[in-house]
């Protein structure tokens, strides 16, 4: 008897902070953010089954063993969007952990948007069903970053990460991505912040697909964790350094807590060009080249193969 296999693979984008502005602090201690984000076609990828024993396994070049534990974020969303039935889950694990491109919030995104997905083919259903608010305050309980990550698209994010406010045309920038092979600390940035009240960004582009308008934007914009992640991790001062040093180099700045910095440039070409260099400076950093425009391939893919 013929049995259909259905499955999703679900591509879960680095998740950019262009510019992170911390405006606040509650009194339950959660710091209030003002802040872009865009996503890169550099990330990891999600697969998800109904077939097999269930359970999370690991693998690819930044996997670690506790990645498949049980206080894995993946498992978590699992288990509040799938419920108690048998769930196999892959993570082809290509970012770094810690590294402040929100690699745990993005591959928990993609589990939601995995999910949907695949209750709907389980169910025979042509679409998804949509998102509810009930889902976006389960999903920042999970991870504040993780709602921002869902729709893996350009976005004003403010509060501690709930409020969303998309932005289109964005130009996909060629981005550079390093990291020095060090872990970072988020709390340990945020306690080291020395001021926590901090100007909101300056009032967005006027265009967004005006290229050389925005870069002059960001430039003057700021990230505020990027300081006291030097203290912590003085390898992010040889990073944005080395990334400096190149001409065609358009913005370097820190991602989020760090220690992942990135460069803009205008052409691909350039963007190759640095990560060579600096590759060959630094064979032990971790080092890609993309594009801004990762929630292009976000869309789960559906799998279905007949045994």
């Amino acid at each position: 008897m013929r049995k259909d296999k259905i499955g999703v693979e679900v591509f879960a984008p680095a998740k950019i902070n262009l510019c992170l502005h911390v405006t606040g602090q509650r009194s339950d201690g959660y710091h209030l953010l003002d802040t872009l984000v865009a996503f890169a076609d550099i990330g990891d990828t999600v697969t998800l089954s109904v077939d097999g024993p269930g359970g999370l396994d690991v693998s690819g070049p930044e996997a670690t063993p506790d990645l498949a534990g049980d206080g894995n974020i993946m498992s978590a969303t699992a288990a509040r969007f799938w419920g108690e039935e048998a769930l196999s889950m892959h993570l082809d694990k290509q970012l770094p952990i810690a590294s402040g491109i929100g690699g745990g919030s993005a591959d928990a995104a993609a589990t939601y948007r995995g999910v949907l997905a695949l209750r709907a083919a389980v169910e025979g259903r042509d679409n998804p069903r949509d998102p509810t608010a009930e889902d976006a305050v389960a999903l920042m309980e999970i991870g504040a970053d993780v709602p921002m990550c869902v729709p893996s698209t350009p976005a004003r994010v403010q509060g501690i990460g709930e409020q969303i406010t998309p932005i289109s045309d964005l130009h996909p920038y060629p981005i550079l991505l390093v990291n020095p092979r060090v872990q970072v600390s988020t709390p340990t940035v945020f306690k080291r912040l020395a001021r926590k009240e901090n100007p909101a960004l300056d009032r967005l582009p006027r265009d967004f697909e005006d290229r050389d308008l925005v870069l002059d934007w960001l430039g003057a914009q700021r990230n505020d964790l990027q300081a006291p992640a030097l203290e912590v991790c003085p390898e992010v001062g040889a990073v944005l350094e080395a990334l400096g040093k190149d001409q065609a180099c358009r913005l370097t700045r820190m991602s989020g807590s760090g220690a992942t910095c990135f460069g803009l440039f205008i052409r691909m070409h350039e963007a190759t060009a640095a990560a060579e260099a600096i590759s060959a400076a630094h064979p032990g950093w971790w080092i890609r080249v993309g594009r801004l425009k990762g929630g292009r391939r976000a869309a789960p893919q559906l799998i279905r193969s007949t045994t």
